[in-house]
Order: C-alpha cells, then sequence, then structure tokens
C-alpha cells in the first residue's frame, strides 16, 4: 500500500480529475440545452443539481478510492464486510471502462483528423452541402477512422506509459492548462463577431417564456441528466484518482473544485458556439453535426477562419484526450491491482486490447452500417453509448452511494470520516439525503433515460420497462445480498 503511486501536487490531482470530467458533451450538448430551455434560467437549475446530485456522488467515488488505495476493482472487496457481494461491481466497472473508451476513442480521432482538415485549408471555399459530405465520406471511410482512432489511442497510452507524475499529471496539466487558454481567446472572439449579441441573450437571459413552453418537468430532467453525465461518475474513472492522493485535503472540497472547473468549461464553451452561431445565421442544434458540419461552415465564413476553426479543433481535441487519458489510466490501474502487472505490460496489452475493441464501432459506420441493434437508424456506437451513458453511469452511481452508507457497506460513519479528513469543505452530515433520496433521484436518472432511449429508437414502452426491471434486479442482487450473520463494518476510530 505504501508503494501506491501519489500526484506530485494538488493542481496535479484536480486538473487529471477534471480534465476526465471535461470532454466533448461540454462543447456540443451544453449550449444547446441552455439556450433552448430557458438560458441562465436552465443553467440555474443545472447548476442545482450539480450540488445536489454531481457532487456527492463524486465525493463517493473520491472516498472509496482514498479509503482503500485501490482502483474500483479492489477496492470495494477491500471496504466491504465478509459475506457481501459489492466487490461484483468490480468487473462491470472495467467493463464500462473498456466500452467507453472503445468509442470515445475513435471520436478523439475525429477531432485530430478535423485539425488537419481545417489546417491544411482542405475545407476552405466549400458550400455546406460540400462540407456535410466531407464528414459523410470520413464516416464511410473506414481506413481513415481507424488510422485517426489508432493514433488517438497510441498518443494516450503513451502518455500513461510515462507514470502518473511524470505522463500523466506532467501532459494533463499542459492540455487543461492550454485548453482553458484557448476557450478564453476564442470565446473573446466570438462574443465579439457582428450579430453575436443576439446569441448572448439567447444563451444568459433567464427565458421563463421557454422554461414554461418546454415544460418544467422536462427542463428540469434535462438540466439533471446533464449534471449527472457531465462528471464522468459511476464506473470508478474519478475512483482511481482518489486512491492516488494523500490526506492532506477534505475529499468534499476537492469535488466542489473539480466540478466548478467542468462548469467553467461548459458555460465558456457555450459562449464560443451560440455567439458564433447567432452571428452567421446557423440553428444551434446538438450533436455531430452542430461541431463537424455547422461550427466549419462558421469558420469559412469567419475572418481567418482557418486559423479559428483550427484552433477549435485543437481545443476539441484537447478536451478529448484529456478524458480518453484518465480513463486510460483506470483501465491501467484496474490491470495493476487486479493481476499485479507492472505500468509497462498493462499499456502495451491494453493498448491491442483498446485498438481492437475500437474496431465494431469504427467499422459501424461503414462495412458494418447494416447493423442496426435497435432499429434502422441506430449503429454499434449507439448500442455501446447505451450501455454505459444508460446503464453503467447511472446504476454504478447507485452502488457507490449505497456502498458508503449503508451499514452492511462501508458504512455512513466510514465515508464520513474520509471524506472529510484534512483541510476544506467539510461533507455535510446528510445520512437521510444520501440514503433515500439521492438513490431516488439516480433512479429516476436511469428510468426515464431508458424510456425516452427506447422510445427515440421507435421500440415499445413495455420493452423498456421488462429491460429496466431486469437489469435493476441484477444490481439489487449484490447491492443488498450478505449472507447470514454477516456483521456491519465497524466506524472508523478518530
Amino acid at each position: 500500500m505504501n508503494d501506491r503511486e501519489r500526484f506530485g501536487s494538488r493542481l496535479g490531482f484536480i486538473l487529471v480529475s477534471a480534465g476526465c470530467a471535461i470532454g466533448i458533451g461540454n462543447v456540443w450538448k451544453f449550449p444547446y440545452l441552455a439556450g433552448a430551455n430557458g438560458g441562465a434560467a436552465f443553467i440555474l437549475i443545472y447548476l442545482i443539481f450539480l450540488l445536489i446530485l454531481g457532487i456527492p456522488i463524486m465525493a463517493a467515488e473520491f472516498a472509496v478510492g482514498r479509503g482503500s488505495m485501490k482502483s474500483a476493482g479492489k477496492a470495494f472487496g477491500v471496504l466491504q464486510p465478509k459475506g457481501t457481494k459489492w466487490s461484483h461491481y468490480g468487473p462491470l466497472a472495467l467493463a464500462g471502462n473498456y466500452l467507453l473508451m472503445f468509442f470515445y476513442t475513435m471520436v478523439a480521432g475525429w477531432m485530430l483528423y478535423y485539425i488537419y482538415e481545417i489546417a491544411s485549408g482542405k475545407l476552405s471555399g466549400m458550400d455546406p452541402d460540400a462540407v456535410a459530405g466531407n464528414f459523410g465520406g470520413m464516416l464511410g471511410s473506414g481506413g481513415t477512422m481507424f488510422a485517426w482512432t489508432v493514433i488517438a489511442i497510441v498518443i494516450s497510452f503513451g502518455v500513461c506509459a510515462l507514470g502518473l507524475k511524470s505522463g500523466v499529471e506532467k501532459v494533463t496539466k499542459v492540455l487543461m492548462t492550454a485548453l482553458l487558454l484557448l476557450m478564453v481567446v476564442m470565446a473573446v472572439r466570438a462574443v465579439t463577431l457582428p450579430g453575436a449579441m443576439a446569441g448572448l441573450k439567447y444563451y444568459l437571459v433567464p427565458d421563463f417564456h421557454a422554461l414554461v413552453e418546454n415544460g418544467i418537468g422536462n427542463v428540469c430532467f434535462a438540466a439533471m441528466g446533464q449534471a449527472f453525465f457531465t462528471l464522468s461518475v459511476g464506473i470508478g474513472s474519478m475512483e482511481i484518482f482518489g486512491s492516488y492522493i494523500g490526506k492532506d485535503r477534505s475529499l468534499f472540497g476537492e469535488a466542489v473544485s473539480i466540478t466548478a472547473l467542468d462548469t467553467f468549461v461548459a458555460l465558456v464553451a457555450g459562449l464560443i458556439v451560440i455567439p458564433s452561431c447567432f452571428a452567421f445565421g446557423v440553428e444551434p442544434g446538438a450533436g455531430p453535426g452542430l461541431v463537424f458540419i455547422s461550427l466549419p461552415n462558421i469558420f469559412n465564413a469567419m475572418p481567418a477562419g482557418q486559423l479559428w476553426g483550427s484552433l477549435f479543433f485543437v481545443f476539441l481535441s484537447f478536451a478529448a484526450l484529456s478524458t480518453v487519458i484518465a480513463v486510460f489510466e483506470n483501465i491501467i490501474g484496474f490491470c495493476m491491482d487486479l493481476w499485479n502487472m507492472s505500468r509497462k505490460k498493462a499499456v502495451v496489452i491494453n493498448l491491442f486490447v483498446v485498438i481492437i475493441g475500437s474496431l465494431p464501432c469504427v467499422l459501424g459506420f461503414n462495412v458494418l452500417s447494416g447493423l442496426h441493434p435497435f432499429g434502422p437508424e441506430s449503429n454499434i456506437m449507439d448500442l455501446e453509448d447505451f450501455i454505459v451513458s444508460n446503464n453503467l453511469l447511472p446504476l454504478g452511481s447507485l452502488v457507490f452511494v449505497l456502498f458508503c452508507v449503508k451499514k452492511y457497506g462501508w458504512g455512513w460513519e466510514n465515508f464520513l470520516a474520509e471524506v472529510n479528513l484534512g483541510k476544506g469543505m467539510k461533507f455535510p452530515n446528510v445520512k437521510g439525503y444520501i440514503l433515500f433520496i439521492l438513490p431516488i433521484i439516480i433512479l429516476i436518472v436511469y428510468v426515464k433515460g431508458c424510456l425516452d432511449f427506447f422510445a427515440g429508437q421507435g421500440l415499445p414502452t413495455y420493452a423498456a420497462v421488462i429491460y429496466v426491471v431486469i437489469v435493476l434486479a441484477i444490481f439489487a442482487y449484490f447491492i443488498f445480498y450478505r449472507k447470514k450473520g454477516t456483521v456491519p463494518n465497524t466506524p472508523a476510530k478518530a
């Protein structure tokens, strides 16, 4: 336990953890959601859900990591009472990290490819149809997609091979610092474009009419879902970094700092995207089309657009790669803990595992485009994303939360002692909220997310209900199971 790698600084821990949380969803989803659901009114609701939902779950992950000094693969086994089955979630968490990387590395490859496309001038002078055709051409080329995916994988595992301090921490500090500087520069440029003020008003001025028109319940769920998924909690991606830090700072305070940084990036991304869309008459719709079709058209129409377009995709690449590096570190930590591998061996083995594992998703847009897991418009990426985002993230978060509060888990007293150890903000003594209300909120996110997904794929509601019941029964087994005579964990000594 004493030879566990450690971060070299508190800043390194915060930036690496924030790098894991900050991803492309901050750019192509949050600005649109905010603008379409009441602007500043939506942002206020979103911040409330971050406070009551995201931060407690992140603090729970960090506490399990620091309390066990292990990855999620072994953490539950170290902390759980004998006779319980919490540790059975470890392999599911590892599977979630792998599945996430099987499609997220491909998207990171898209970002790197578009730096090349725009910086080389290949998109300059293209009309909107040609820009859309260029994106479709990339998706249709399995070789191009695979090559850029491999580049993203090799870069990220190369960073992890250098070690926690010399690789992950040092490189992520550079990536995150450059990302934040690029964002500020681009936001200043975006808000000074002619016509940008209309975009600022759409994004930042409270629009209670839009709030009522969209339905307060729908807006609240949109804010709840975004607040939950933006922090990458539930599959141990944050837990691993808790295992790498010392006892000098309270984990609740660190969770607040990381969440604040993630929120800053999301808000500033909106200041880049929304005013730019309004300045050039582009609908700020969510999804890949905004980033790879609408925005390149904006850059083509903008003075010095080739420069600004290149910088934008550099920024996106940094956001994507910081997430990939962080999750790769989690996978490596799993392998070192579970099978006593050296870091170098874990890197080499997983380099090939992730490259091979990414193939179905890459080929799902071309060679395997005839495979439709959920319906005629779905592809392999939809399947992998559904398993991770709609299942393992919310249900994994439920496991972490209940493990930290139930007496036949780690226990509330042990969790509170660990999360509040050190200087900084203290986790409030709100056991009733964490035990009853927070799990209900997570279950609402899970059930509503599955129902919406099935409906979006044209599948019957009863199929979604049956699916949800079966999955919840499986998770309930290792959450509530315990052998007769199992003794609760003893509270940690002060």
